[in-house]
């Protein structure tokens, strides 16, 4: 029980960096966009 609970700890570190990688990726996107469709910089 102990080794499938710090299995499951180890493994779940990777798992959520992915997601907030990917959050802020398409929330990088969104901002490109907008600011292409305004006429502006990202910058």
């Amino acid at each position: 029980m102990n080794i499938t609970l710090l299995s499951f700890y180890i493994l779940i570190w990777p798992a959520l960096a992915m997601g907030v990688l990917v959050l802020l990726f398409v929330a990088l996107f969104r901002d490109i966009r907008a600011a292409k469709k305004k006429g502006k910089d990202l910058v």
